[in-house]
């Protein structure tokens, strides 16, 4: 850049910065959801966007006129309403049935979001989340079906208005429901049917080019089985920009720009998705042994400050190499403390018995030891931290567990198991809280034992790629 302001991004500030510098045109897609929010306001004000129109924009953020635009390309969203209130909120949770995912209207961050299972639940969030609004009864509250057991995919893609480009898609490896920004992902999607990676992409297609999308575009899906729902679209550049352009090697938020300039995605010669042979796993970094306190459990509130990548050509030794990178090395023997909530405690015994396999002792709560166990495995009992000593946080500061799997549900349960992940992360020992990412840590421990992890740069993964990496400025 020529110039750099360092200015809140305000309208008034940023209107100050237009009339001293009188630019062509303003791009508001590399800010994330605040410079998005002015996109309206500068258009009013004679403020050229340029790229993706105001009006696009307003109809991905507006709630009424996005549900209209899914509704004309027949694509479903999870069922959901707005709430005005606590009375509201109660009515449109009790039609859409319980767990609901609730959020103020103004979040951004996935910021007081939140998972309820229940009235009382609901009614202690709607205290508590809200205490900070001057009229919590007229704040409006969106309230939307919670997904169970479904996957979440991010796509990104490139528009000129004409043709789209998908970027890629990143299968997340814990369910749906947490924050993207903290989720562990892969790319490519490694687990899903090419018949849904298929409609994945020509619904994204279909969105960006009915939006008229110049420029880049994010679509967070959910998939439960074979049907696939919206989350959101976001006709801006998404935190896996950066991560899809290292891993297919090219540069996508420059193609962006060139494109919001006036120049087609055939003049720039990038006309196809890249799908790569390897595999790049995303894993977040989080800061929780500077914040005494803090729960470890993951939300729709995003908290993870940092990610890395791990790049393989087989996914539980990507997966390994990112975990390598973002936490403590997975362990090779010891004990694996499993506690896990009802829901899940079949998968855990599958887990539990290859563990087992692998040399591993299984320490585990009376319900799912008992499971565990009737799957043929033996565990050892331990009790919960309100059962009496000695419970699972003493056997961890005695560091006697190497690996910890934790899943739960419901204000209480959570509340109840806090010490515990606390303890976790003090005694420096890996833990998930998410099944399908204790799934993905089995398959990375299998994997290091059968072979030594490959290393390769970048450059050498994306060589096909040489040409678009180093994108010649336009003549």
């Amino acid at each position: 850049s020529d110039k750099l302001y360092f200015e809140p991004l305000t309208f008034e500030d940023v209107m100050h910065i237009v009339e001293l510098e009188k630019p062509d045109g303003v791009i508001v897609q590399f800010g994330g959801q605040t410079p998005l929010k002015l996109a309206v306001s500068l258009s009013r004000a004679g403020v050229p966007i340029l790229g993706t129109t105001a009006d696009a924009i307003d109809r991905a953020e507006d709630r009424e006129r996005f549900d209209d635009l899914l509704t004309k390309l027949d694509l479903k969203r999870p069922r959901g309403g707005i709430a005005k209130g606590t009375k509201d909120a109660f009515g449109v949770a009790e039609q859409i049935g319980f767990p609901v995912v609730v959020r103020p209207s103004y979040v951004l961050g996935g910021r007081a979001m939140e998972i309820v299972h229940s009235q009382e639940e609901l009614s202690r969030y709607m205290t508590v989340a809200l205490e900070a609004v001057a009229d919590a009864e007229t704040q409006t509250i969106l309230v939307d079906e919670f997904l169970k057991d479904a996957i979440e995919v991010d796509v990104d893609c490139v528009s000129d208005g004409t043709d789209v480009v998908i970027g890629g898609l990143l299968q997340h490896i814990e369910e749906a429901g947490i924050h993207s920004g903290d989720s562990s992902m892969t790319l490519p999607a490694h687990a899903l049917p090419d018949a849904v990676l298929a409609k994945l992409r020509a619904s994204t297609q279909a969105l960006a080019l009915e939006l008229g999308v110049v420029g880049l575009m994010n679509v967070q899906f959910a998939v439960q089985g074979d049907e696939i729902f919206v989350i959101e679209v976001n006709p801006r550049a998404s935190r896996t920009i950066p991560f899809i352009s290292k891993a297919i090697g090219v540069p996508l938020a420059k193609i962006a720009a060139r494109v919001m300039a006036g120049q087609t995605l055939r003049e720039l010669g990038y006309t196809r998705e890249i799908v790569t042979e390897h595999i790049a796993v995303k894993e977040s970094v989080f800061p929780f042994t500077k914040f005494p306190g803090v729960d470890t459990i993951l939300t729709p509130e995003m908290r993870s400050t940092g990610e890395v990548m791990g790049i393989a050509d087989n996914f539980p030794d990507a997966f390994y190499k990112a975990l390598l990178s973002a936490y403590s090395e997975l362990p090779d023997e010891g004990r694996v403390f499993i506690s896990v909530k009802e829901g899940d405690k079949p998968a855990a015994a599958k887990v539990a018995k290859r563990l087992k396999a692998l040399g591993f002792d299984i320490i585990a709560t009376a319900g799912t030891r008992d499971v565990i166990e009737k799957a043929g495995v033996e565990a050892e009992h331990v009790n919960k931290v309100g059962q009496g000593r000695p419970h699972i946080v003493d056997r961890l500061q005695s560091d006697e567990i190497a690996l910890v799997f934790n899943t739960t549900e419901g204000a209480k349960a959570i509340r109840d198991s806090r010490s515990m992940r606390r303890q976790t992360v003090l005694s420096s020992v890996p833990y998930f809280t998410t099944m399908s990412a204790a799934e993905a840590a089995v398959d990375a421990i299998e994997a290091r034992r059968a072979r030594r992890p490959s290393v390769c740069s970048l450059q050498e993964y994306n060589a096909e790629n040489k040409e678009l990496a180093t994108l010649k400025p336009p003549q």
